[in-house]
Formats: C-alpha cells, structure tokens, sequence
C-alpha cells in the first residue's frame, strides 16, 4: 500500500516497512533547471523567469529631495563606473570652481570627472574602493565659496554625432546601479538596428525613491530628455518607460506627460524583484534574451534609467556636468531618512550627519540597497557618481546571520531569474585545481550571475550564495586572464 505525502518541492512514497524516498522537482524548479542546462548559439530557452516577493519599505517615497550644506572635504575616485579609470587632468594646489573638469576619460568605455565645489586641490593619490580594487584619487577642500567654472555653458547639439559627444563630455553615466558610461549607450541606439528604447524607472530595490522621485518632481526634464532622444535617434518605432505599479504618483505623471505622444508607452510591472535589472526587464517587456556577454543592443533595443533621462535634458539646458546627485538614505540606524541632494564625492559620514544617524549604533552602511549594496569600509569614503542609496543599518540588524547546510530544497534555482544553480558554483569553489575549477564554473554559466542576491534572501539555510557567486566570477574571470597572457 503507497501512502502519498505532498511537499512543497518533493512527494514521497511509503512502501510497508521499507520507506522509499522520491523528489519531484516543483514545475517552477523543472523549468529552471531546463533553463539552466538548454542552451542552443549562446542563448537560454527562457520559460519563466524567477522573481521574488520583497517588502518595498519605500519610507521615503513621499519625500522630495533636501540640499544638504556643502562638505569642506570632497574625494573624487577615478573609478566611479564600468570601464576604464579617468585620468587626473589637475595637479596638487591648482585651484578648481564647480563643474572644472579634474579628470580626462581614458578611452571609449570610461567617463570624465568634474568638481562639484570651488577650492583647491589638496592631494591626489592611491585610493581603496568597496569592492576591494585600487585606483587614484583626487581630494579637494571646499573654499565654500562655489564659485562656477566660467566655461560653463550649455553645448550646441544639431545632430545625433554632437549629442553623444556632448553627453560624454558631461560625464554622466547610468544612474541605475550599474554605470555604464550613457553616451556609449547612445551610440549603440545610433549605429545598430534598435527598435526599441526602454527608460527604466522599476526601483525594484527596497528603501530606494530617487527614481520615483525624479518621475514625480522632474517629470518634465524626464519628458524633455525622451524628446532629445526621439529627435536624435529617430530609429526606434517605440519607446517604454516602464515602472512599477508600488510607484502609482509616477505611473499618473509619466502618463501625463506623454499623453500626446503616441511613439512612447508607459508600462506598469508588477512589484516584483528583480523586475528592473536589465535583462531581466527586456525579457519582461519585449520577450527577447539577451546572450551571455551581449547587451541590449545586441537584442535591437537600449536602455537609459529614469533619472539619466532627466540629466541629459538639464545639462544641454545648462551646460552643469554631473556633479551633483540625488541619493536615498535610510536604514534603522537613521534618524531621519530622507531624499538627499549631494555632491558626487561627498563622504559617507557627512551624509549620515545631515540625516541624523545614530553613530553609536551603527553597524553596517551599504551602497545601495539591501539586496545588491555594498558595504562600506569607511565613513569617510566617499559616494560615487552611481551611488543611489546609503542604507545604514543599527548593530541588531547588522550581525550576521547563523548558518545551516544546504537541505536541497532547491529555492535558489527556483528564484534565480537566470535559472542557474548557485549550489554547484559552491561545489566548484571546493576544487583545488583552478583549471578544474574554471571548468566547472563556466560550464555551469556563472558569469551569468547578475548578483541580485535573491539566492540568498531565498535560502532557509541563510547561506551566503550570492557572495560566493561573486568570487567564483571573479576566480573564473582570474584564470580565463593567465590563459591569455
């Protein structure tokens, strides 16, 4: 006589005396595992993407965003983004206004970096980022006087070549997270056959507003910056701007705004997470999957963040470079949370002081939010072109979770929106052999790993997934390196 119990991700079976046990992965693990393993030129068979439930705590939704007092101190890394580091164009002493170019971008794939305060150059030198790299960096000491660069002034655009250049020039990158340099983006929307522009306002991260924020306060510079688009790059027959339905005032002013234009859609998604993370929203909106190591332009479309949108309207009003930004700060360690307007290059602690942190009880400060942030050595490091957010969080929340083994249960592959197995990355970083190691890790796709934590936030086990995904890139990347040198 069989007796059937229903689990979650198994049924088993009982025979007599003699207890016979078999796991049938739930649809949603079978089709990621298929996911996972079908692979055909390059791409993945997508059947659904996994995506997770989050709480919002959206605390500072409602809020626009406050200036704070100009620090006396500003550190500008020249590693603030993907692609190479800038090269600093000043020496110690020299004098610098606001928005003086202080470094020069290195090439195609990087950005130029500008003062966002008047004084002088106190020191440039060797500087620890957060993720553990080292670059130069510029420090500048405020006279407080803000005094404007005359060669401030809006630049003359008549065609989409002088469009990118000017957007190059002010050196604005993506403000999403990521920061890949936007006039690289442009020129990908120009020289390939795109049909498609995507303006990503998700905000799928909990605490982060600046987005929503930027739809609702500067609606008409977001309106302005889609037209600069459309006039330059005419090619595309559509153009989405896509928020999620948790931001309902951004959703009714973006619908506002482009009522009488019948080329761009405004799209509400569901409040999923990682509903704004790029691949994973060109599969939502247009159903197309982009290649391991291509972009969406590879897939006929470009995407530009909400608020890199509105950038590019001000500055060919104003000719101002990106040095200033607005960044959601928040966490159980803040006072008084709020939107904040401050200048890139700003430290940590000058920051938190505006919003009222308890220091003595801080125990952790993330850039960005709880899921992709990441932690901060120093309060008086600084804030980046691409930082978005400060979540500082009190010591309770801070300590590290206990750890189990690993159940099996398969939640991991199951939420992964890129239907990979965190669990075998694991398994690859116990090999001692590197070359068998890289082996394993590429065979199983880890370069795939978008880093969105949702392994982690979904593991009973509260095992630390998603930072071993990380280091198995960066193992894999390492040996892939000595192979070519």
């Amino acid at each position: 006589m069989y007796l059937t119990f229903k689990y979650n991700y198994a049924i088993i079976y009982r025979c007599s005396n003699i207890n016979i046990f078999v796991i049938f992965l739930s649809k949603n693990i079978l089709n990621n595992a298929k996911l996972a393993a079908s692979r055909q030129n390059g791409e993945k068979r997508m059947s659904k993407l996994g995506k997770i439930k989050l709480p919002h705590r959206k605390h500072t939704a409602d809020m626009t965003a406050s200036q704070m007092p100009t620090p006396t101190v500003i550190t500008l890394p020249m590693s603030q983004y993907i692609g190479a580091p800038a090269i600093p164009v000043v020496k110690v002493n020299d004098k610098v206004c606001v928005g003086t170019k202080v470094a020069e971008a290195d090439g195609k794939v990087s950005a130029p970096i500008h003062s966002p305060v008047s004084g002088t150059v106190k020191k440039i030198g060797d500087f620890l980022l957060a993720n553990g790299k080292t670059c130069q960096a510029i420090t500048i000491e405020s006279d407080g006087e803000m005094t404007v660069d005359p060669g401030i002034t809006p630049p003359v655009v008549t065609n989409a070549e002088e469009l990118c250049q000017a957007i190059r020039e002010s050196g604005l990158v993506g403000l999403g997270g990521a920061g890949f340099p936007t006039a690289n983006k442009l020129e990908n929307a120009i020289s390939k056959n795109i049909d498609t522009i995507i303006i990503n306002g998700a905000e799928c991260e909990p605490y982060i507003t600046v987005d929503n924020r930027t739809m609702i306060d500067a609606a008409n510079h977001v309106a302005r910056g889609v037209k600069v688009i459309e006039e330059y790059i005419p090619g595309p027959q559509q153009i989405i701007v896509a928020i999620e339905k948790n931001k309902p005032e951004a959703i009714k002013k973006m619908t506002e705004v482009f009522a009488g234009d019948p080329k761009v859609k405004v799209v509400a998604l569901p409040s999923e997470y990682p509903q704004g993370a790029e691949k994973t929203l060109v599969y939502t909106l247009l159903g197309r999957i982009i290649p391991d190591g291509q972009l969406p332009s590879d897939v006929g479309c470009v995407m530009f963040n909400v608020t890199s949108v509105a950038f590019m309207a001000d500055y060919l009003e104003t000719g101002r470079p990106y040095i200033w930004r607005h960044v959601t700060v928040d966490g159980s360690a803040v006072k008084s949370p709020k939107n904040v307007y401050v200048p890139v290059g700003a430290s940590i602690r000058d920051i938190l002081t505006f919003c009222e942190a308890d220091f003595d009880d801080l125990g952790k400060v993330l850039y960005g939010g709880p899921m992709m942030g990441i932690a901060a050595y120093d309060l008086d490091a600084p804030i980046y072109k691409n930082t978005n957010a400060l979540l500082a969080l009190n010591v309770k929340d801070s300590l590290p979770k206990t750890q189990y083994p690993c159940i099996h249960c398969g939640k991991c592959i199951a939420h992964c929106p890129m239907g990979l197995n965190p669990t075998a990355f694991v398994k690859a970083m116990k090999i001692e052999d590197k070359n068998e190691r890289a082996a394993m890790l590429e065979s199983e796709n880890v370069l795939s790993c978008i880093d969105c934590g949702s392994c982690s936030y979904v593991c009973p086990s509260r095992r630390p997934l998603v930072e071993n995904n990380k280091l198995a890139k960066n193992d894999l990347r390492a040996t892939q390196a000595s192979k070519k040198n």
